[in-house]
């Protein structure tokens, strides 16, 4: 329980990585839901369009089949912009989400959305830079060394910056994040003591 007697959000087991970044296989865990997750919605919009090809000529009904080209370009763009979407937004995807992972800049703030948007098409077309996590004694990809990003754990339903107070930048000790219900500039019970 903290300080206001509200009870934690983030797990017990959990709260030791709350803010360190991510290693290889968390990540990478969080990537394959990603990819599976946009591999449904390419087959869900597929048969969308199938269904409303039948429903309009059902005697003259084939199902579509488009040029290899014009498919992967369509898978890409849609990996491309849910990416995109998910770190401008909240810093995390669903499969961050299922992992307790978010992106963060450098300040350990969100990213903008040109950055994000660097960031996926980097994460997509040259996907074997996320190997560099297992070389980095500061588990970064590639991708995060040059665009001054991290990927951490962080449990909290909330966005950091969202929270009320503002975070300092990611570095290597966990990042400190506000419990909710907590006041912002209260004292701890160390400040506080005679």
């Amino acid at each position: 329980m903290s300080a206001a007697g509200s009870i934690s959000p983030i797990p017990r087991e959990a709260r030791p990585f709350q803010g360190q970044r991510a290693g290889l296989v968390t990540r990478v865990i969080a990537n394959t839901v990603d990819g599976l997750l946009v591999g449904v919605i390419t087959l869900a919009i597929w048969g969308g369009v199938a269904v409303a090809r039948f429903l309009f000529h059902p005697r003259s009904f084939s199902m579509p089949q488009l040029p290899f080209l014009l498919q992967t370009t369509c898978v890409l763009t849609l990996l491309i912009g849910y990416l995109t979407i998910g770190w401008a937004v909240s810093g995390r995807t669903y499969g961050c989400h299922l992992m307790g992972l978010r992106v963060v800049n450098f300040r350990g703030g969100r990213l903008r959305p040109v950055t994000s948007l660097l960031r996926a098409v980097f994460c997509v077309f040259f996907p074997i830079g996320l190997l560099w996590c297992a070389a980095s004694r500061q588990n970064r990809s590639l991708q995060d060394t040059v665009l001054r990003s991290s990927v951490i754990y962080d449990w909290s339903p909330r966005a950091p910056w969202r929270q009320e107070r503002a975070l300092p930048p990611v570095t290597e000790e966990p990042l400190p994040v506000a419990l909710p219900g907590a006041l912002p500039g209260a004292p701890t019970p160390t400040e506080g003591s005679p």
